[in-house]
């Protein structure tokens, strides 16, 4: 016998599932976290991506490439969400971490809290990494790998640079501002299924 969903109680949750269900479908969304970033979740999403790829019969090169940018993007998470005291504690050390796939190419978005004073130095490594064409990309590489400015949780815009040599595309980047100190930034890979 079905049930009312009027009188269900939390009935606006069960919308809620609906919605973002339905919203994954339409935008062909995997796998969905928001978190904190560990190894063990990190191994998870590399094993449950690994399982989809082979019962799609994905090329062995497409599948190295996701699974390379994966861990980029997780580890660009773990290492440089920003830890927050006051305020803005909700997002403290956290990020969010979303895997799509259309016909053409792998999606693979994330996005974590950072302090506005990041911003304009992580704006010009981006911007910078866009720009050049694949031989000055790996020059640019070779250079930070020898003299690179390594910050304590690691970098240099390695792995971005990393990233866009893998896949041959643009990084696609935004700052969402969420406070006057704080924005939330989001960065989209694309991986093209005919690498």
């Amino acid at each position: 016998m079905m049930k009312d969903l009027n009188a269900i109680p939390g009935k606006g949750f069960l919308d809620f599932v609906y919605d973002f269900y339905s919203s994954m479908k339409a935008h062909e969304i995997n796998l969905v976290y928001e978190g904190k970033v560990t190894h063990q979740i990190t191994k998870a999403f590399i094993a449950l991506a690994e399982a989809q790829m082979e019962e799609d019969e994905e090329a062995s090169k497409v599948q190295r490439t996701v699974f390379h940018v994966m861990v980029e993007c997780l580890q660009n998470i773990s290492r440089h969400a920003d830890e927050f005291e006051t305020g803005e504690t909700a997002y403290s050390g956290k990020g969010i971490f979303m895997v799509s796939n259309t016909n053409d190419a792998y999606c693979i978005t994330t996005g974590n809290a950072i302090n506005n004073e990041k911003i304009p130095e992580l704006e010009e490594i981006l911007q910078q990494i866009n720009e050049l064409d694949e031989e000055n990309l790996k020059e640019l590489y070779m250079k930070q790998m020898k003299e690179g400015r390594l910050s304590e949780k690691g970098g240099a815009g390695l792995g971005f640079i990393d990233i866009r040599r893998k896949t041959g595309e643009q990084l696609d980047y935004h700052f969402l501002p969420l406070s006057e100190s704080v924005s939330f930034f989001l960065l989209t890979t694309l991986i093209p299924r005919t690498l």
